[in-house]
């Protein structure tokens, strides 16, 4: 077979006008991606520069293949299962700044360069008060990233022209904002003067952006069948599922460098992402947690079983159009459809995704993923949402750590594992609900309220007398 390369698969060069930190499997079938798309749909005529954020990094992999790569997206859309493989050529150049630190800043004279973007990991975006040598590569990414901006304010004399348009996409709140923070905290710390910091102000221009698409990286077990179909050899391939969404909080200087909404792509502009931000981790991710214990407890081990099931399927819908959407101020119409692309996401046969690997941390997850849900409908309502109090009490049942005779490989901070224990060692069942809802220590507040330790109790009662299927079946009046 042909290795895949531009002398055995020619592609026309593009001005490079993205400075892209990261080359990880996420940018490259998310961002690069939709640049691709907007390449092909005529939108923009870009290529794209990758920095290695980190000493250990893939620069010299996608350097070897020339910076082509096979995106390959599976999932249902539409009710339909879709599949699609292309060949990305965005990615043009190829820089690891620990051993090329001069090709590295040289890229600040470019007249070329209009975006940057990032994604680093959440722990990306920190500030380093160490990060003071810029005579070399500097450690964290806010320091390459300011060491770089220092350099273009210096060739170009300070021209408030030469800005660019940031795009962070670490998963982080306001994570445009928080960049900005930390490079203005790290000029102070390293003495730059007021003149830089203002160009580094006023000429730059930061966005705060959400990003969603499972990506579950290079496919082990298919690649081989997919390098025999596509005819080349492949060492780069990424797979990720065919739902994607990038909301951008609105700003004309980077919308105009960045125009990813102009290709028919699932890329939205917005005044604030805010309610965006909370429809993705209220439906998305406070389903797949609600979702997590009843349907394990259950005796289902997947995301794709558990939807397809009458009645943890059943339970899913309706705490997702009962519960959780009436608390987004977003329209409906927008809701409807992402709640049906979310259902849609967790039903894709090509990815098989654990509910116990979804368990890890799940008291952090249930707190940040359903709690502002459950608050904001008692706020809206004057009651406690009972889905989310009989995923609670499911919760509860999971961490006393037993699937009938299995034990349940429980993975918690360990403090929240010595509690649990405490939790269960009490005999009398209301006891044991009243300890679990009462601990604001681990939910940031008190849930036993109104009558609702009534009902958490009744429910563990039943889960563990009766099984979780049983209660379940109950509690959806069957």
């Amino acid at each position: 077979m042909k290795e895949l390369n531009r002398t055995n698969f020619p592609s026309a060069g593009r001005p490079i006008k993205v400075l892209q930190f990261g080359e990880g499997n996420f940018l490259r079938a998310f961002v690069d991606w939709i640049i691709w798309n907007l390449d092909k749909s005529g939108v923009m005529n870009a290529d794209v520069a990758v920095v290695q954020p980190t000493p250990r990094g893939r620069v010299k992999d996608l350097a070897a293949q020339d910076g082509l790569y096979t995106v390959c997206l599976e999932g249902i859309e539409g009710g339909e299962k879709v599949q699609s493989r292309d060949v990305v050529d965005v990615l043009r150049d190829f820089i690891d700044p620990y051993t090329e630190y001069g090709k590295y800043l040289g890229y600040a004279g470019s007249d070329d360069l209009e975006v940057i973007v990032s994604n680093t990991t959440e722990a990306g975006i920190a500030l380093d008060t160490t990060d003071t040598d810029f005579s070399a590569c500097p450690k964290s990414f806010p320091g390459k990233l300011l060491a770089f901006l220092k350099a273009r304010f210096d060739h170009f004399g300070g021209d408030l022209s030469k800005g660019l348009a940031i795009v962070p996409c670490e998963l982080i709140d306001h994570n445009g904002e928080e960049l900005k923070r930390v490079l203005n905290e790290l000029a102070k710390i390293n003495g730059m003067n007021a003149e830089f910091i203002d160009w580094l102000n006023t000429a730059n221009h930061f966005t705060n952006t959400l990003v969603d698409r499972i990506v579950p990286g290079y496919p082990k077990d298919k690649a081989e069948q997919i390098c025999e179909e596509q005819g080349y050899i492949d060492t780069s391939i990424v797979k990720g599922e065919v739902f994607h969404l990038w909301v951008l909080q609105k700003e004309p200087f980077v919308q105009e460098r960045l125009p990813a909404d102009k290709a028919g792509l699932n890329v939205i502009y917005a005044d604030d992402i805010t309610p965006y931000k909370q429809r993705k981790v209220k439906i998305l991710n406070g389903s797949h947690t609600a979702m997590m214990p009843v349907a394990y407890l259950s005796g289902i081990d997947t995301v794709r079983e558990a939807v397809t099931d009458e009645y943890v399927g059943r339970f899913v819908r309706e705490l997702a159009n009962e519960e959780i959407k009436p608390t987004i101020d977003l329209p409906e119409d927008e809701l409807n459809a992402f709640a049906s692309a979310v259902m849609e996401r967790f039903m894709n046969p090509f990815i098989r995704h654990e509910l116990i690997s979804i368990s890890l941390n799940s008291v952090s997850k249930f707190k940040a993923r359903l709690l502002p849900t459950y608050n904001d409908y008692r706020a809206k309502f004057g009651k406690s949402p009972k889905h989310i109090l009989f995923a609670f009490a499911s919760l509860a049942v999971f961490y006393r750590g037993k699937r009938g005779d299995e034990d349940i490989p429980v993975k918690d901070d360990a403090a929240y594992l010595d509690f649990w224990k405490e939790v269960w060692k009490l005999t009398d069942i209301r006891e044991t609900a009243k300890k679990a809802m009462s601990a604001a220590e681990l939910w940031g507040q008190d849930l036993d309220v109104d009558d609702d330790l009534s009902l958490v109790a009744g429910y563990i009662k039943n889960i563990t007398e009766n099984g979780e299927m049983a209660a379940l079946k109950e509690f959806l009046g069957e």
